[in-house]
């Protein structure tokens, strides 16, 4: 019996060709997700060989973008923001107009009109949070300040290009576009529309944290009790889709905006750990479609006809964003390994852009030369980055050996990186030296302090340092792997130093450097692992606690005390 195929057939080669490339760029150390995009350009209707349709992976793609913007909306987290959030907005914010205004300068000089320019410009103004997760979690720096200065950045960059979703095709006409469909009937004037608009979003915003936050929580809880692992994954899948649309069809704001706060409100239920990791493998699979469907949008005929747009565009992205962002780290006086990383970050594009770059072109706001410079652009970009990051260190070292230059950006005459004047130097005597005010030092500190025990922290995230001393507590910013936190924090004088958990290569540097500094220090060290536990201990640098051990000892010696105590009770 004759049927159409044209799923099957996209489906079986885009995932096969996926797969094959995808391997090789993990092999060579690279994103997965070029792989996917040479995968869609071999199967594109610009490149000889097998034609999958693209109408039909466009289609597939909506829904890569419903699944990619609920995982966003899944992982964002508005306490690790606000942790950061001194630096990360502003800068964000900063980073993203300076990007902007680069591209839409260098497409005016190429004759484009300001609305093409100024998409373009946004397009290659935000980076790519799975390049992002992937580089920072592959070197361990998710948990690092630098890390989470870094993800707070890029958080703040995708709710500024949610909210260019929003407002783009409102103002579509006024940049010389074309009014979106579902708004075609809406009134000529631009300001009423924009008004109407951002009263529709914000209606649905409204809608989701008062009756979504409540309700969707709710079902959830509702189908886990019936102990069904499908019904449970269909519910949450049911609530991407159906508010994504909902969003639409309802309130005529887009499917993105609709998916990102479906993953929001998904992430307030009891159940979000085992909502995102039972999705998982089904976000991915469309994750995967859409970038294959992107990559069959590009035409490689643009590498030869217009190699030096194509290199503009990456000095852009890899050059002129890293370089802001570094400047902006470093004017909020954070040290040049901090500016580093977030520059290094940040010297991508991708979900983001390609998203916009589609809105664009359906909005005529973008032509599809554009969109091939955008995907270019993430195609070299997202290839390099892993080499950006290789740079760091090599680039610090350079910098450190020349002092002039080391001087002029290490955050030189910074209050934060000294003690205050008054701080008593007779508490600077035989005192504790915690580094790190994580999970685990705020708790020993505030054990410490209840104990009347003298305790200095030297801490990264420089908002924790100026809490601290909102509160009198003595506090120096800057990473403790620098002899000059440790001389700030008077190591020579101390009793103990703590270590919070952190990579084992970096205990070893500030072992070294407070043994030197104070040959007689007690050091004692907290791991997040019995692993490291034993890795620190086979290193015998000092004594090491272990969370789960230490609960099980105490756990154990109240259990003993108990059992005595009801047995004296008894033989009484």
């Amino acid at each position: 019996m004759p049927h159409n195929v044209d799923l099957i057939v996209l489906l079986a080669v885009g995932f096969g060709i996926a797969l094959f490339f995808g391997y090789i760029a993990a092999r060579l150390r690279l994103p997965p997700l070029v792989g996917y995009l040479i995968a869609g350009i071999i199967i594109s209707p610009n490149t000889p060989g097998v034609v999958a349709d693209l109408q039909l992976a466009n289609q597939l793609a909506e829904l890569g973008v419903m699944f990619l913007m609920f995982g966003v909306g899944m992982h964002f987290s508005l306490s690790d923001l606000l942790q950061v959030r001194r630096i990360a907005v502003p800068g964000a914010i900063l980073q993203i107009t300076a990007a902007t205004v680069l591209g839409l300068g260098v497409a005016m000089l190429w004759g484009w009109s300001f609305g093409s320019a100024l998409v373009f410009g946004l397009s290659l103004s935000c980076a790519s949070t799975v390049v992002l997760l992937k580089a920072l979690g592959d070197r361990g720096l998710l948990d690092s300040v630098n890390g989470k200065i870094a993800v707070g950045w890029l958080l703040v960059e995708d709710l500024v290009m949610v909210l260019g979703l929003v407002i783009l095709p409102a103002t579509a006409v006024l940049l010389g576009g074309k009014a979106p469909e579902h708004g075609a009937a809406v009134s000529q004037n631009i300001w009423l529309t924009l008004g109407l608009t951002l009263l529709k979003v914000g209606g649905f915003i409204a809608f989701m944290l008062i009756i979504g936050k409540r309700l969707v929580p709710l079902i959830m809880q509702f189908v886990a009790r019936l102990g069904s692992r499908e019904l449970f994954t269909l519910t949450v899948v049911a609530c991407a889709v159906s508010i994504a649309y909902g969003s639409y069809a309802v309130f005529g704001v887009s499917m993105a905006l609709g998916a990102f706060f479906a993953g929001m409100v998904v992430k307030e239920s009891d159940f979000s750990h085992r909502a995102e990791e039972e999705t998982l493998p089904l976000r991915e699979v469309f994750s995967i479609l859409f970038f294959v469907s992107v990559g069959m949008l590009f035409d490689p005929h643009i590498l030869i006809e217009q190699p030096w747009h194509i290199l503009a565009v990456v000095g852009i992205i890899m050059l002129g964003k890293t370089i802001a962002a570094i400047a902006l780290v470093l004017f909020f006086r954070y040290p040049i390994n901090t500016a580093l990383t977030v520059g290094a970050s940040l010297a991508q594009i991708g979900e983001f852009s390609f998203i916009l770059a589609t809105l664009g072109i359906s909005l005529g706001l973008l032509t599809t030369e554009a969109q091939n410079l955008i995907l270019a652009g993430a195609l070299f970009s997202i290839t390099l980055n892993s080499f950006i990051f290789s740079a760091i260190e090599p680039i610090q070292r350079w910098i450190r050996e020349r002092s002039h230059l080391a001087r002029l950006l290490e955050r030189s005459g910074d209050p934060l990186a000294m003690l205050p004047d008054e701080v008593d130097q007779n508490y600077l005597r035989d005192q504790v030296v915690m580094v790190g005010y994580g999970e685990v030092g705020r708790r020993i500190t505030t054990s410490l302090m209840a104990q009347n025990i003298k305790v200095v922290i030297a801490e990264e995230n420089r908002e924790i340092v100026e809490k601290l001393r909102e509160k009198e507590i003595p506090a120096v910013s800057g990473i403790a792997t620098e002899p000059s936190v440790l001389i700030q924090a008077h190591i020579m004088h101390a009793r103990m130093l703590i270590l919070s958990p952190m990579d084992i290569l970096d205990i070893h540097r500030i072992v070294d450097i407070a043994t030197q500094l104070n040959p007689h220090i007690q050091v004692l060290m907290c791991a997040e692992s019995k692993q490291e536990a034993d890795a620190i201990r086979d290193e015998d640098i000092g004594e090491v606690f272990y969370a789960k051990e230490e609960m099980a000892k105490n756990m154990s010696t109240h259990i003993l005390t108990h059992i005595e105590q009801a047995h004296q009770k008894t033989t009484h």
